[in-house]
């Protein structure tokens, strides 16, 4: 069959369009916030009073700064959006597990978390939610990897933005536990890492600070400490350094208990977990054959967990209850005070009476007012 010229030449310019046009689609893919998926989250999985919610995919980086998929949620409130937009309150979740089953956009917010949401969600703000990179997507995620999981909620906005045209460009963090831990370095690096949004700052509930001081001390020796979840929360951070740093060689500190432990940090949720080291009666020094007092042991766990105490660019409120037997007030305490020696734009309030969980809901009132400030205008 012989082809005009005029026909080849089309057929050609469409060749070469379509050679063109792929690395570009591809690169698009691979970029910061890019959005690979988005479905209608699961009815039984929507907070309460939302108007509307979706589960997506987007495209991050991991620990390693490499590119990695993380999975989130977005709930809307009910009603018009305000002229500007829906103001964000991007949610650090705390911890869950380490395994895919636990995000929380495969299984839903835990009921505290259900509760504390829907008050920001009243207030008008649109909830982004990342699982974190490699929570429900391909890998192991990097278990309280500040820097990573910091990364991870700002793609989460800026995907999200992309889904519905109605969300605002301001927006704020706010993050429990591990999740408060998220906030402070997304509090510390989001105006740079994303400064194409109007970042104005947020809130750290029960964050974990100072730990990289504590777990060099760990060993066989380590005697049965009075905090709550500590063997649980233990065993994720070693089952995430064994997955992600390699190089740090976990297993040369492990008992053979401590590695069925860890292959039971990557299948089991927090609550299951728990409940399986409290059965068996496992602590720390069950878990471990030698000293944690190590070089490469430090620098990995000081790369993920050292939270920064300069350079913050945006106001943010911390927030610990006194009753706190998770995390030890004290470790806040010394966080605190050298943020402010730093000059550092926080506000902090010590919540007396409340534990872990119950500083979230203490510190409502003045969390509130506070985020409401930072979002007007």
């Amino acid at each position: 069959m012989e082809i005009s010229r005029s026909t080849a030449a089309l057929l050609v310019c469409g060749m070469l369009a379509a050679g063109l046009a792929a690395p570009a689609r591809a690169q698009e893919r691979r970029t910061a916030g890019a959005v690979v998926s988005v479905e209608r989250l699961a009815r039984a999985l929507w907070l309460p009073k939302a108007g509307s919610a979706k589960r997506f995919r987007y495209v991050t980086r991991d620990s390693r700064g490499k590119t990695a998929v993380s999975s989130g949620m977005l709930h809307l409130p009910k009603g018009r959006a305000p002229k500007g937009g829906w103001p964000v309150v991007a949610w650090a979740h705390g911890t869950v597990g380490i395994a895919d089953a636990c995000a929380p956009s495969r299984t839903g917010f835990a009921e505290r978390d259900v509760r504390y949401l829907s008050r920001w969600l009243a207030e008008g703000y649109a909830i982004v939610a990342t699982d974190y990179a490699g929570l429900g997507a391909e890998g192991v995620p990097a278990y309280a990897d500040g820097p990573s999981e910091a990364e991870n909620v700002a793609d989460s906005v800026r995907a999200a933005r992309k889904i519905v045209k109605s969300l605002a460009r301001k927006w704020v963090v706010v993050g429990q536990s591990q999740g408060g831990h998220a906030a402070l370095f997304t509090l510390h690096s989001a105006a740079r890492y994303a400064p194409e949004l109007d970042f104005r700052g947020g809130v750290a509930t029960g964050a974990p600070s100072n730990i990289e001081y504590l777990a060099p001390f760990g060993g066989p020796y380590l005697p049965d400490l009075p905090l709550h979840g500590l063997t649980t929360y233990f065993a994720f951070l070693m089952a995430s350094l064994r997955a992600n740093r390699p190089d740090v060689e976990i297993d040369r500190f492990l008992t053979p208990r401590g590695r069925t432990v860890l292959a039971d940090a990557l299948r089991l949720c927090y609550a299951d977990l728990s409940a399986k080291i409290a059965a068996d009666g496992t602590g720390i020094n069950d878990i471990l054959a030698r000293s944690l007092f190590d070089r490469r042991f430090f620098e990995a766990e000081r790369a993920a967990l050292a939270v920064p105490t300069e350079g913050y660019r945006r106001p943010f409120y911390l927030a610990h209850g006194a009753r706190d037997t998770d995390i030890p007030a004290v470790l806040t305490l010394k966080l605190a005070a050298d943020l402010r020696r730093a000059k550092a734009p926080v506000t902090f309030r010590l919540y007396p009476g409340a534990d872990h969980s119950g500083n979230m809901f203490a510190s409502l009132p003045d969390t509130v007012p506070f985020v409401r400030r930072l979002l007007r205008g």
